[in-house]
């Protein structure tokens, strides 16, 4: 049986409203064609899961508070920057149906777009002297680089085997979910142990997640 994604938000639905507020306001610049794409983007916004996955985590362990919003402004300032770096990347000139930021604004301001979202989630974190937010999300984007630079290796190869596979989608997938579990939970405990068992739980997550993907892209090809 499947779930809604509305199902899954039902529980923290007032949080989410105050993010998409904390989002916007995050996301301005005083450069009017920054605005303007930063703009452009959130009216194309996805489903929101990894801030979802923070509000879930944060509310299963505690009580939601400040830090908790920090953590997911950060969390989808990074994946929004990934993404917009993600379609540059990969010459992608739509993204969820909709033109993507490359090619609308062509590559040189697609770059700039993503460094800019980079250095305003980064300076949440150390505004808000959310150090713990910080390190884990660093953790997350080198993961997923390396991820990213391994499949790229591999696919020139042509040698991935299964452990590789598992490797490639842990680190490029699953480490920026985990990260937000792990954040949302460190919003509202000090506790260590819980907090590595939401990462691993996140991780897990975001395997399943991509292993689902895969499995539907190569039975529709």
């Amino acid at each position: 049986m499947s779930i809604s994604i509305d199902k899954i938000k039902e529980p923290v639905k007032g949080e989410l409203l105050d993010f998409e507020k904390h989002f916007r306001e995050a996301m301005k610049s005083s450069a009017p064609l920054m605005d303007k794409i930063t703009y452009y983007i959130i009216q194309k916004k996805g489903k929101q899961i990894r801030p979802v996955l923070v509000f879930l985590s944060a509310k299963m362990c505690g009580t939601i508070n400040p830090s908790t919003y920090v953590a997911a402004s950060l969390i989808e300032l990074l994946h929004t920057a990934t993404l917009v770096h993600d379609d540059v990347v990969d010459d992608a000139y739509m993204r969820r149906g909709f033109f993507s930021v490359n090619a609308l604004w062509k590559n040189k301001v697609a770059v700039l777009v993503g460094d800019y979202l980079l250095s305003k989630g980064l300076l949440i974190a150390l505004d808000s002297q959310n150090y713990n937010h910080l390190h884990t999300l660093s953790t997350a984007v080198r993961l997923m680089s390396e991820g990213e630079l391994l499949q790229i290796e591999k696919a020139r190869k042509l040698d991935i085997t299964e452990d590789v596979y598992f490797d490639i989608i842990r680190q490029k997938t699953a480490s920026l979910i985990a990260a937000a579990c792990k954040a949302g939970a460190a919003s509202v405990t000090e506790n260590l142990d819980v907090q590595n068992q939401l990462w691993l739980f996140g991780e897990k997550l975001g395997m399943a997640f991509q292993i689902k993907d895969d499995l539907f892209k190569s039975l529709n090809s």
